[in-house]
């Protein structure tokens, strides 16, 4: 039986587009969290949560609101869009339980403007948010960060402190991640990559805890592999085939189509041991074995989705504790005992 999570990093194992939207907020309901802090790059980044029939797309917003007990906390490693991040606050009504770093950097219209052309546009072939751009301004020094803005000052606390003082007090907290394991600035497929590292370590430092703090490290895994944008895809797939398969699916920020390829051991071995993983969620399960929509229970599951979960187990000596078989927050299979 595992320990009981005080402290969890929840990262994407692939390019992106896992769901790590999902394991968030059952992790947030299911185990009551205190916090939920979201660390990685910014806007540029789309996280899906379904909860009681109603689909969430989220931008900035941390994946736990579900939870409405859940404090809210952005760290001061993300960059932030204002009209996104108070378009979401005011959507979601969470603005009595939502904290912004004073830290964090603002995307100005120029950063947007600059992020849809040139190379960045036509080779990288980015989201368009700005956010490369205002992380490039952010290493030169030359940005505004949320302190300066006065429509922002109702939400600002010192997320670092206050991360730190519930984890002294043994309070619950979930670190989210944003993108994925292989486009991050150091460990991806450069340069079809980010523009910052997006791995459990570096999702300590944006939102400032040590790693000594951490207790579990999920690595969230989807079923197949998709990539939005260039960059390298083993085992790619045709548009065709991945139609065929159930796989073709359109990221939540840019409405462009995911290639897709089949589960890699490879990289996902390489995922555990860049993010130290110690545990994996596996999501989507349903749209590889369809049978197994809705299922809760593992003994439930087919035998052939059965050995593909002991086989991932196996190959990367890590436990799947978490089994997705179906887009809700509830449709899910919880191993963790």
């Amino acid at each position: 039986m595992l320990r009981p999570m005080v402290c969890t990093v929840v990262v994407d194992g692939f390019f992106g587009d896992c769901g790590k939207g999902k394991i968030v907020s059952y992790l947030a309901v299911a185990d009551e969290v205190d916090i939920c802090v979201r660390a990685g790059v910014g806007p540029n980044a789309g996280h899906t949560v379904v909860y009681r029939g109603e689909t969430y797309k989220l931008r900035m917003v941390p994946s736990g609101f579900v939870n409405p007990s859940t404090r809210l906390l952005i760290g001061p490693g993300v960059v932030v869009d204002p009209r996104v991040l108070l378009s979401e606050i005011e959507r979601l009504g969470i603005e009595n339980r939502f904290g912004l770093d004073p830290q964090c950097a603002i995307i100005e219209p120029e950063h947007i403007e600059r992020d849809r052309r040139g190379h960045l546009k036509e080779k990288i072939q980015t989201t368009g948010t700005g956010t490369g751009p205002c992380n490039a301004d952010r290493a030169l020094r030359k940005v505004r960060v949320v302190r300066d803005l006065p429509e922002l000052q109702r939400f600002l606390t010192d997320v670092p402190l206050e991360v730190n003082e519930a984890l002294d007090r043994g309070g619950k907290v979930i670190v989210e991640g944003t993108q994925g394991t292989f486009i991050s600035l150091y460990h991806g497929t450069y340069p079809y990559t980010t523009s910052k590292d997006v791995c459990a370590s570096a999702a300590c430092s944006d939102v400032g805890i040590g790693p000594t703090r951490v207790d579990e490290v999920i690595l969230v895994l989807k079923a197949y592999v998709t990539r939005v944008g260039a960059g390298e895809l083993p085992g790619e797939i045709s548009p065709e085939e991945a139609r065929r398969r159930g796989w073709d699916e359109y990221g939540t920020v840019t409405g462009r189509q995911r290639r897709a390829a089949p589960f890699n051991y490879d990289l996902a071995r390489r995922a555990v041991m860049l993010n130290g993983a110690t545990q994996i969620a596996l999501t989507k399960l349903d749209i590889l074995y369809p049978e197994c929509k809705g299922v809760r229970s593992y003994e439930e599951l087919t035998p052939e989705a059965r050995e593909f979960v002991e086989r991932i187990e196996r190959e990367l000596c890590v436990p799947v504790t978490l089994i997705g078989t179906g887009p809700d927050l509830d449709e899910i299979i919880d191993r963790r005992g």
